[in-house]
This record gives structure tokens, sequence and C-alpha cells, in this order.
């Protein structure tokens, strides 16, 4: 495949066509060859069938995943699916194993990775700059789905697989997995200060997924975990994080830097100047990574694939409450 573009198909008229097909195309070897909406079925089979794909990535809502996936690996393709990948574990270890026993790349949008800001307070952690990592406080107020009230859709039923913590917590699950280790125990309080949402037509549906939470983590390193946040605040408020080591703490403030504060006073340590809010520059590194791996026909270390993603899933289950089947002996 070197010397040729990786060619892209996309399932998903959302964010898949907003920010996601126009990422690969400007990525210097990649073509999206059709961008298709997850809900018409025969475009999806039609764009899975297609031999001029390398990729087919997904950007489908969560209660799709498994059966977009099944049809891009059978297929034989390599494939991208979407946080929170599916809408339990069970469903995300059925695409894992659909995914390693067809022998394809798989991946997991977990583009946050790729963030600079993010890669940077990773490295520093990593580098022992604070020394060991005690407790991580990171928090996210903002007013997205309640000013002005979004419609309701599937964002918002948990059946299928709406909530604020696989839309959002999701990242946050798996930078704390990337950065800090794997997670041994979470929990959440949820929170829904919408219950009623109006759909195209006006009509008001009850709301039963969660748009904010409150949830604890622990490391299997032992560093604690505080996630508070909430798509339905009345106002925006500028993210937070802060890693609280054992010889100083890591700050990422809301213009941008990270700075290290210990008891001989406060020093910037990084700068950024790209806007938060702008997810086409994480996503320019990731759509660049996802091109190599597929060339490749490997995912590199620190690229997250579906094994990521069922560890994520799990952890999100766990913040969900969300029983853990029976197995049978």
């Amino acid at each position: 495949m070197a010397g040729r573009a990786v060619r892209v198909g996309v399932i998903g008229r959302g964010f898949g066509a907003r920010v996601v097909a126009p990422a690969f195309e400007r990525t210097d070897g990649c073509a999206v060859v059709d961008v298709v909406s997850p809900r018409d079925d025969a475009a999806v089979r039609a764009l899975c069938a297609r031999e001029d794909v390398d990729l087919v990535s997904i950007h489908s809502p969560p209660f799709l995943h498994l059966d977009h996936v099944r049809r891009a690996v059978e297929a034989g393709h390599a494939v991208l699916c979407d946080k929170p990948f599916g809408c339990a574990a069970s469903q995300a270890a059925e695409m894992v194993a659909l995914a390693d026993e067809a022998g394809v790349v798989h991946l997991v949008n977990f583009e946050m990775r790729f963030d600079p800001v993010r890669r940077r307070l990773r490295d520093l952690v990593a580098s022992g700059a604070v020394g060991d990592v005690e407790h991580l406080h990171c928090s996210a107020f903002l007013s997205i789905s309640r000013v002005p009230v979004r419609r309701y859709g599937w964002l918002f039923d948990a059946e299928r697989g709406g909530g604020w913590i696989g839309a959002w917590g999701s990242h946050l699950v798996d930078f704390v997995r990337w950065a800090l280790g794997e997670v041994v125990e979470a929990r959440a309080q949820l929170r829904t200060a919408v219950p009623e949402r109006p759909d195209a037509d006006g009509r008001l549906h009850r709301c039963t997924a969660e748009d904010g939470f409150s949830g604890l983590l622990r490391t299997a390193g032992g560093t604690t975990v505080a996630i508070d946040s909430t798509s339905a605040a009345p106002v925006t408020l500028a993210p937070t994080m802060t890693a609280f080591g054992s010889a100083g703490m890591l700050e990422v403030t809301p213009d941008q830097r990270i700075v290290r504060r210990d008891g001989d006073g406060a020093r910037e340590v990084a700068r950024f100047d790209h806007d938060p809010a702008d997810l086409g520059v994480p996503m320019g590194h990731w759509t660049a990574a996802v091109r190599d791996a597929v060339r490749a026909r490997t995912a590199p270390p620190g690229t997250p694939t579906f094994a990521d993603g069922l560890a994520c899933r799990r952890v999100l289950d766990d913040l969900l409450g969300v029983p853990v089947p029976a197995v049978d002996e």
C-alpha cells in the first residue's frame, strides 16, 4: 500500500461528515471515497462491499457499532470505530473477537490521545516531573446541550448507548488508562438536568441517559481520579485538569498552559496556542497515525485499538452501574 493513498469510507453524517471526513481529506496519503448515513442500510452494505476501500471509519450511534463493525471486518477491511464502542462491554468484546478473527487492523477513535496538551501532560507525568501521581482532578462544565436545548435523539436514550459518560467521559477514562495505568475501580453519581427534550417535530421525550456525572476512579497503581462534568450547565466554564504528585502539581490552565507548582512556587513548563475546542488539531495527528497503521497493517504501540475500546467500555459500565452478565459454569 506504500506509495498510494489510503482509501477511507466513512459511516456517519454527523461527526463523521463534519469532523472525521475533512480530517482524512486534509491528511497527506488519505482519500475519502464516500460518506454514508449510518441509518441507510443499503448504503452501509454497499460501502463495506467496495473493493476500493482500505479503511471503514465508523461514526454511527453506539447501538449500530456492532452491526457496522461486523460488516466491515467480514469484508476484510481495516476498521476504525468511534467511542464509546458499543452499548456495553458484551458488545465491545464481540467486536474485538470479530476483528481478531478476521485479522484486520482495528482502531478506536480516541483522538484526544493526540491532543498536544494531553500528550505533553502524559509525558511530564511519565518523566516523574511531580513524583508519583497520587490524584488527578478533572472538570468540564459545558452548556452545549442546554443553551440552546439540543433536540432529543439517541444521545439522550440509555438503551441506544446515549449519555454524557460515553460521549465525553470515555475520553477521560482513556486518558487515565493511557497516562496512569489500568482502572480497577469506578463508580459515579449520574445527573439529568434536562429531563425532557423535544424531537425534530416538537414532541417531548423523557431522557433516560445522564447529561452529567461525578465519577471516582482508582488505578492499579493506587492513583485516585475525580471527574465532574456536564453538557447541560447554564453557562460554559473552561475545563480543568490537575495532577497532584508526591513532589508537586501539574495544572492545565484555561489559556492552554501547563504549570508546575511546588513549595518554591509556580513555573510554566509548556504553552500551546491552538483553540482547545478545535477538534481539527488532535484529529489531524490522529488521522495520520491511522493512515500509518493501515499501511503497516499493524497498530503501533500507543495507538488505541479495539482492546482499548473494550477496557474503556468496562469502566464506563462500572460508572453507569451496568450489571456484569452471569457466566455459565
